[in-house]
């Protein structure tokens, strides 16, 4: 490889050269020769004796030429070699990083110099291994979570059918109902798994149309309010105005519904959640924010990551199956806007921004 392209690359600049100095020495040569032989013509009758001296002044030239064009050739020769070393090493270098991450090597990077093209695009190679490498990571920890998730209730399950078959527990309603919520936990959890793989097809589409932003929210709450008054949680949305927006509304039902479920969550008894809108610059921001502990700083940059949890103990007292806000995310871009989430001492706060 590195030959075929060092070789390839001098050959083009030598040659690109050797051409322009060949056609400039061979019309140079032809000039001088026309000129001086009409000269010779013009002067041949008041003198002859000028006939020697303008063949060798016309040798002298030709002479000149011809060498300044064999110099200027081996010059070409040696900066051409030069440049084409200098071009076809960084090209050869990526072409073995790009080799060595075909076969897995996700750690190999390129060295960049420069701000030319070919260092942009050794920083985009090095990207795309960074960026594989953290999908690779998001796939080995997706396995382990989906793993995890379908072990916890499965293993639930046997004890108890274990149980129940050894005579050791009697079939009461309370025990069978147990049993039940383990399998509710099982088919919610394929839901979601089928659903972000839904959302991920091409072939997913919304079915927008223009509804007041302030409807969708009231219905959202609607949805929430029994939860929120058994938590003793106040839910407010005041703020929230009358204009209208281009969306699929029962998949922003689902977007506010997974972010309020969310903010209830970690808000305590007696804590505020509330919704409020921010105008922006051609679109509308919907601000979700609770009186909760708040998100560490360590866990921000991943909470909208499929299966992504703060809480590494993964029990359904302290998280979900830590994929709805990857829903909310998907659902979010898929409406043309974006999602995002703030964090300080007074809580947890999640942006909406949807085009107007």
């Amino acid at each position: 490889m590195f030959n075929r392209v060092y070789v390839r690359l001098a050959v083009t600049i030598v040659g690109m050269a050797a051409g322009i100095l060949i056609i400039f020495t061979l019309i140079s040569m032809a000039a001088a020769h026309y000129h001086i032989s009409m000269y010779m013509e013009q002067v041949s009758l008041a003198s002859k004796r000028l006939s020697p001296l303008m063949d060798h002044l016309e040798s002298a030239l030709i002479q000149s030429i011809l060498l300044t064009g064999l110099f200027s050739l081996l010059l070409a020769l040696i900066i051409g070699v030069y440049f084409a070393k200098r071009i076809s090493r960084p090209l050869v270098r990526m072409k073995q990083a790009a080799e060595w991450i075909s076969r897995g090597n996700l750690d190999v990077r390129v060295g960049t110099e420069g701000k030319d093209e070919i260092a942009e695009l050794g920083a985009s190679l090095n990207q795309l291994s960074e960026q594989l490498q953290r999908q690779q990571s998001l796939r080995m920890s997706m396995s382990q979570d989906i793993a995890h998730e379908l072990r916890t209730p499965l293993t639930t399950l046997k004890s108890h059918m274990r149980a129940l078959e050894d005579g050791i527990w009697e079939p009461t309603p309370d025990r069978i109902h147990s049993c039940l919520e383990e399998v509710e936990r099982l088919i919610q959890l394929v839901s979601e798994l089928e659903e972000l793989n839904v959302m991920d097809s091409p072939e997913f589409q919304l079915s927008c149309k223009e509804e007041p932003l302030r409807t969708i929210v009231v219905k959202a709450a609607g949805l929430m309010e029994a939860a929120f008054m058994e938590k003793q949680v106040q839910l407010q949305y005041e703020d929230v105005s009358e204009i209208k927006l281009l969306m699929d509304v029962d998949r922003m039902k689902q977007i506010l519904v997974n972010l309020l479920t969310n903010a209830l969550h970690h808000t305590p008894a007696g804590g505020t959640v509330s919704i409020r809108e921010r105008r922006e610059k051609g679109a509308v921001c919907l601000v979700i924010s609770d009186t909760g502990p708040g998100i560490s700083a360590k866990d921000l940059p991943y909470i909208f990551e499929r299966f992504y949890r703060g809480d590494k103990s993964r029990t359904r007292q302290t998280g979900g199956s830590g994929m709805g806000l990857a829903i909310v995310k998907k659902l979010v871009e898929a409406h043309g806007g974006e999602v995002w989430a703030q964090s300080d001492h007074e809580g947890a706060r999640f942006y909406i921004r949807l085009p107007k």
